[in-house]
């Protein structure tokens, strides 16, 4: 089977692969569509002497299941499922208390990620997947190339929010940096499960235009003279909570910069942007702020996930490429060219 490789520094290349045997407790899943994530560019960087070279990318995955393994109960050969973001043991206590997104096991203290496919586990961005009954959810009647990215892409941002939930009332102001693979469904996910009132930026007009017609009650340019222009329409107090999915310094400056005193920032992008902090008074932090270094999300996350895309009232911004040509995907990825997620499909 083909399958995209991780061959050295920042380079990837279609290489032939064997077919993957299953196991008794595993499914052999005819890959529908594999998302490429800006988690795949930064997995990539990290040069020569990264332990993940040689193994087949894609940790946003969905398909077909084509064999059962012989101990598999509850799936058919046909079912259209998708494959959970963390690999998560089941049995630890995070796991058992529904953090199975800081699963023990998988995510010892120290570790890169928590294992996924594609990040120390082989991925789907190829023909054919072997997982593990239990890491898959029923897509029911969704289609698998436009749901994979409901793996990460929603998946993420959900967990994010939901961390919040109870922040996010119908009087409270909600910032959102950055409307692309993340972003774009993390402003979907906010007008359809709150009330709150939405800051949409980016530097991009199409992707702005996007977020008007999509929920954003105000989108802004992400420029020097963003943060005045939130303060502003404040009342001077700030955002009661701030999401940035891009991460790089300038956004990071900009949600310290607005977040009000009590409020949250959850910082999602990893563009490794960095703000200062002192255990006093010397800090550029409000009294009170939340800040959470947000990954993936729970089972439970997942869940609501693929209820809000059977109910369409979220949808991902797909631009599909033949398998082939992941390549082509991920230098577009690279230069900015794909608006929403770019999806491989063998």
């Amino acid at each position: 089977m083909r399958a995209v490789t991780y061959v050295n520094h920042n380079t990837v290349e279609v290489l032939e692969k064997p077919v993957p045997e299953i196991g008794s407790d595993e499914v052999l899943l005819r890959v529908g569509g594999a998302g490429v994530c800006h988690s795949d560019l930064a997995i990539i960087a990290l040069g020569d002497e990264n332990p993940l070279i040689g193994g087949t990318l894609g940790h946003e995955v969905a398909g077909t299941i084509a064999e059962l393994g012989s101990e598999v109960a509850g799936w058919s050969v046909g079912d259209h499922a998708i494959v959970s973001l963390i690999l998560s043991c089941g049995q630890c206590r995070e796991c058992l208390a529904g953090r199975d997104n800081q699963c023990e096991v998988v995510y010892p203290r120290g570790a890169l990620a928590p294992l996924s496919p594609g990040i120390g586990s082989p991925g789907g961005m190829a023909d054919y997947i072997a997982v593990k009954a239990r890491h898959l959810d029923p897509l029911g009647e969704l289609d698998p190339v436009s749901a994979a990215p409901l793996a990460d892409a929603a998946l993420t941002p959900m967990h994010a929010i939901n961390t919040v939930r109870d922040r996010l009332t119908g009087d409270a102001t909600v910032v959102t940096i950055g409307l692309g693979g993340l972003g774009h469904l993390a402003l979907q996910i906010l007008a359809a499960t709150t009330g709150a009132r939405v800051i949409a930026l980016d530097t991009d007009p199409e992707k702005l235009a996007f977020a008007a017609a999509h929920g954003a009650d105000l989108v802004l340019q992400s420029d020097g003279g963003a943060a005045d222009r939130i303060l502003r329409e404040t009342g001077g107090k700030g955002a009661d909570v701030v999401f940035d999915f891009v991460g790089v310094q300038p956004t990071v400056d900009l949600a310290v910069a607005v977040v009000r005193g009590g409020g949250a920032i959850r910082f999602v992008g990893l563009g490794g942007g960095s703000f200062p902090y002192a255990a006093g008074t010397a800090t550029p932090l409000p009294w009170g702020v939340s800040i959470e270094r947000a990954y993936g999300g729970t089972r439970a996350d997942m869940r609501q996930v693929i209820a809000l895309a059977e109910a369409e009232k979220i949808a991902v911004e797909v631009v599909r490429y033949d398998l082939a040509d992941a390549v082509q995907a991920f230098d577009d990825l690279h230069h900015g060219r794909v608006a929403g997620r770019a999806v491989l499909v063998p």
